[in-house]
């Protein structure tokens, strides 16, 4: 359906591949730093931060554009204008963080994204330049194509977030479909001690982490980009031990299934364990529609 049709070629054009490889290096020094890096991801907050840092400018643009309407109150608007213009700074690191992790065909996509938004930018950036040399009838005519734009780039967006799974966790679907019940995975025996093992619970794939008696598991498939993660390595991080994605390098909790690192912001779903004469059961409270 229009324009979704025409958005979907946008994760096919290669050509924007040769835009892309010039920026992620950039991208990926300017967050070197893991403290910085988690942040503008969102681990602290257990949610991607750029849909939350986006509500400052979309809310003041789109008020803005309700008091352009009204010549009386465009001197408000500017303001609001220069609010929008100051939020949009931290939406963009932000943005750029997430983008610098995702797959070559979410990364397609956010590129024109990021593109729309530069465009927008600049459009309001004129529309307040221009207003201030009291060229107010200019400066709202740039803030309305500046909406227009931003509105398609918005919609570019929110394509990459839902349709090519760019925001919602890849471990909550895996999740859903295990059995309610206590479930018998296997002998303690035959369980790797010390490494990480994999197990499954009807059609989901686990990570299981032994140490003696001691058993902990996640759902395999990491929340940011279903990695297998039972094919990654166990850390220690703040004390605690972790399992390290093999894709993107998100860490984890064996234990609570926490985001420890990004980018995955989303927890691990942790199930609950029994070892019982010898035999690991496991139980997923809360998740499963099974």
């Amino acid at each position: 359906m229009w324009p979704f049709h025409l958005i979907d070629r946008l994760e096919n054009a290669s050509a924007l591949d040769a835009v892309a490889a010039r920026i992620k290096p950039v991208v990926e020094k300017a967050t070197s730093n893991r403290t910085v890096t988690d942040a503008l991801h969102g681990v602290w907050l257990g949610h991607p931060l750029h849909p939350v840092l986006v509500q400052v400018p979309v809310g003041a643009w789109t008020s803005a554009a309700v008091l352009d309407a009204v010549p009386a109150m465009r001197p408000a608007a500017g303001l609001l204008i220069g609010v929008g213009i100051a939020g949009a700074a931290p939406a963009i690191a932000s943005g750029w963080t997430d983008w610098s992790q995702q797959d070559t065909q979410q990364q397609r996509t956010g590129v024109v994204h990021a593109i729309g938004n530069t465009i927008a930018l600049t459009l309001y950036a004129g529309s307040l330049y221009a207003r201030r040399r009291n060229r107010v009838g200019v400066g709202a005519a740039l803030a309305y194509t500046g909406y227009a734009v931003a509105a398609a780039s918005a919609t570019i967006g929110g394509h990459l977030a839902y349709r090519q799974a760019a925001g919602p966790s890849h471990a909550v679907p895996h999740a859903e479909i295990a059995p309610a019940d206590w479930t018998d995975i296997g002998a303690l025996s035959d369980l790797p001690d010390g490494t990480p093992g994999s197990a499954r619970l009807g059609e989901v794939d686990l990570l299981v982490v032994r140490r003696g008696q001691q058993v902990d598991v996640l759902v395999d498939r990491c929340s940011h980009a279903s990695a297998p993660l039972h094919e990654g390595e166990l850390v220690t991080e703040r004390g605690r031990l972790c399992i390290a994605c093999p894709w993107h390098g998100s860490v984890f909790d064996v234990q609570t299934g926490r985001a420890v690192h990004g980018p995955a912001t989303a927890p691990q779903p942790a199930l609950d364990v029994r070892v019982e004469d010898g035999r690991v059961r496991v139980r997923l409270p809360g998740l499963s529609l099974g």
